[in-house]
Order: C-alpha cells, then structure tokens, then sequence
C-alpha cells in the first residue's frame, strides 16, 4: 500500500515536472498570431453558421511563418477567445497556449508540409460525406472541379487522428486542392483561409448538386468530360477581382 502511494506521489510528481517544462518552451502570441487567430475563429464560426459542422466537430488552422494555429479540441467555436490560442510548430510541438490541439493535427501538418497551404478547413459536411460513402471519387457534375484540381478523390477510410489518415488524404490530395475523406467529411486547403472555406463551401455544394441530380429515378446526370473540367480550371486561375487570392467562384 505504501509503495502503491509512494508510486503515484512519484508519477504526479513527474507529471509537474513535465507540465513545467511544457510551460518554458512556451512563448507569447506576436501581433500577426493575434490578428491570424481572430481570423481563425471567425472561419471557424462560419463553419458552425453554413451548417458545415455540427457541434464541435470539424476543425481549422492557418500557417504564420512556422507556427500553426488550430483550434483547440472539443471546445465550442463561440466560445475560443484571444486568450484560448493554441499553436503548433511544424513538428506538432505546442508553443503557444495551453488547450490541447485538435486530434486531427497529423491531418493539418501533413498538408502544410506537403503543399504551399497557409490554411486548411477540415468539416463533416453532411452531403460531401454522404458521397464519401458511395463513390470512390465525386463525378465531375460541375465544372468548379477544376477549382480544385481536377476530380475530387475520395481517401479511403482510417481512424481519425492517426497517421495512416494523414498518408491517405496526402494521396487523395495529390494535384488537388481538396478532397473527401470515407465515411468522414472534406478537407481543403488553400493561400487564405478565405479561398480554404471557399473551396470547402464548393466541394460541399457540387456533393449536394450531385446527390440531387443522381436521385432522379430512370435518369442519370450529364458528366463533364476531364477536358472541360482542365479548361474551367485554366479560366478559374485568373477569375474574380484578385485572381485565386481571393477564392474561387463562378460567373458573375
């Protein structure tokens, strides 16, 4: 009995110790992380409002210089404030805040390694992982597939949080902007957390433009062919009032 004690006096001693450590290596926001997690947030909430997450389910990050900022895990959106910053360096080691990161970290660190991201939406939109389940990759319904790429690729189902979900996303994303995870939701990527969101809302709107065109009975939708989604693609680049910085969209 006394050595059971004696063990669990050692182990929370262990365990201060290491909370202090984890403090040291810790630093104060710079004014670009403040002003990057108001903007966070905000997408975040956005999320909630467009009805593509439920709940606390889904997540969001954007790049500043090395650092990541995510959102925290299992925290309501409405309720992150400037004191709640959580931020990551590209190794996944906390340096900012005291909120645990996301579980879907791996996810966001693979695609800031792998690409030119500065932002990454991750969602369990409803119609986008309805489609996850049925196809393994969304018809080109629409020509806003070339606004990400090409075709959307669904990655084959792992358990989230893990790396064996980081590795299939990394193929499904391979020249692609977005993708949809099996049985699980969407991610996208993008150089602002405006275009992420917007290429996010998309992906989710053509699963819903598809879902709806398929259900017609005895009539199946008319397919774009992969030329003519390459050349929406081309048109898309330069499109709107500053180019792909400022998202994608359609006509007007």
């Amino acid at each position: 009995m006394a050595e059971q004690r004696r063990d669990q006096r050692d182990g929370r001693g262990a365990r201060e110790s290491a909370g202090i450590a984890g403090e040291a290596r810790r630093r104060s926001v710079r004014a670009d992380e403040a002003h990057a997690w108001g903007a966070l947030v905000a997408t975040a909430r956005r999320t909630v409002s467009d009805g593509l997450v439920v709940g606390t389910s889904g997540n969001v990050s954007v790049r500043v210089g090395d650092t990541v900022l995510v959102t925290p895990s299992g925290v309501p959106y409405d309720r992150l404030a400037p004191a709640d910053t959580v931020g990551v360096d590209l190794d996944g080691r906390q340096v900012l805040g005291t909120l645990l990161p996301t579980s879907e970290l791996p996810m966001h660190l693979a695609v800031y390694r792998s690409t030119d991201a500065h932002a990454v939406v991750h969602t369990h939109a409803v119609h986008a992982t309805a489609v996850s389940t049925l196809v393994p990759e969304l018809p080109s319904v629409h020509y806003m597939s070339g606004a990400l790429g090409g075709p959307v690729r669904v990655a084959p189902y792992a358990t989230y949080g893990t790396e064996e979900l980081a590795e299939n996303m990394l193929q499904a994303l391979a020249d692609r902007s977005a993708c949809l995870l099996q049985n699980h939701g969407t991610i996208a990527y993008g150089t602002s957390l405006d275009q992420a969101f917007d290429r996010t809302a998309q992906l989710e709107w053509m699963c819903r433009l598809w879902l709806t065109a398929s259900s017609v009975p005895g009539l199946s939708p008319t397919l774009l062919t992969g030329e003519q989604v390459a050349e929406a693609g081309e048109r898309l680049r330069g499109y709107g009032q500053g180019g792909a910085r400022r998202g994608e969209g359609g006509e007007g």
